[in-house]
């Protein structure tokens, strides 16, 4: 079923990258670039990317009519909260914007240290998820200290981190509303997962204290990543998390 949605989606691929945008546009304030799109029971799930800052991924969806091959292109629509939280992790990123860039840093040096590497850049547009780069990615699990700054985008998106900072209250955001899930792989094929890179990040990111406030998650995967359902997760991947995450203030 879902292989003739796509067939249909990719004959419309340019009819559904205008309704989408529209959606967007319409819906967000915001411009986007679409990156995927791949066949669900009902239609089409396009993944698309923020165009500048605040900078995120997310994804919408557009309803296909298979008897008709008919695309709905005023039915578009996407789950609840998820565009929403996509642009609060995009505006935590841009005001965070330095302490980001140290957790890359930090995991750029253990990534040498120990061979090992993050998803491959060009799968990111697919692969990612709201705030993301190629080895991490934020969720924002509660929205209360984000609504006011949320309420701003959709009037205005184009606001530099220190306005943006002006709509927050960072030192009244909770640590544990703020996931940060960290995913690396061994760089090299058929090789386990690395116990003493695990435990050295693991250290790292426990000692780091110009890294974002957040709820950490660490997984180490081997090389391989199921593209079924865009995983490296499987029994021999290294776990740090629920109930033990690094939480950091």
């Amino acid at each position: 079923m879902e292989k003739k949605q796509i067939k249909i989606a990719n004959a419309n691929r340019e009819v559904i990258e205008k309704a989408v945008k529209r959606f967007f546009d319409e819906e967000y304030n915001t411009e986007v670039i679409v990156h995927n799109i791949a066949g669900n029971v009902d239609g089409a799930t396009v993944f698309v990317e923020s165009v500048g800052e605040p900078h995120f991924y997310t994804y919408a969806i557009i309803p296909i009519n298979k008897q008709n091959e008919e695309i709905l292109v005023d039915h578009v629509w996407s789950q609840e909260g998820q565009i929403e939280n996509a642009i609060m992790a995009g505006i935590y990123g841009m005001v965070m914007e330095k302490e980001f860039q140290h957790l890359t840093d930090l995991i750029e040096e253990v990534n040498q240290e120990y061979d090992l590497t993050g998803i491959n850049k060009e799968a990111i547009p697919v692969g990612a998820n709201r705030f993301s780069n190629e080895y991490y990615f934020v969720t924002i699990w509660d929205d209360k200290d984000f609504e006011g700054a949320y309420r701003e985008y959709l009037k205005n998106s184009n606001r530099s981190g220190k306005e943006w900072e002006e709509t927050i209250q960072l030192n009244k955001i909770e640590p544990d509303g703020i996931s940060i899930a960290i995913n690396l792989y061994m760089a090299e094929k058929d090789v386990e997962p690395n116990q003493e890179a695990f435990d050295h990040l693991i250290d790292k990111i426990e000692e780091a204290d110009n890294i974002p406030k957040g709820r950490y998650g660490i997984s180490l995967h081997d090389n391989y990543i199921d593209m079924k359902v865009a995983s490296g997760s499987k029994d021999n991947t290294l776990e740090k998390g629920h109930p033990n995450y690094i939480v950091k203030e």
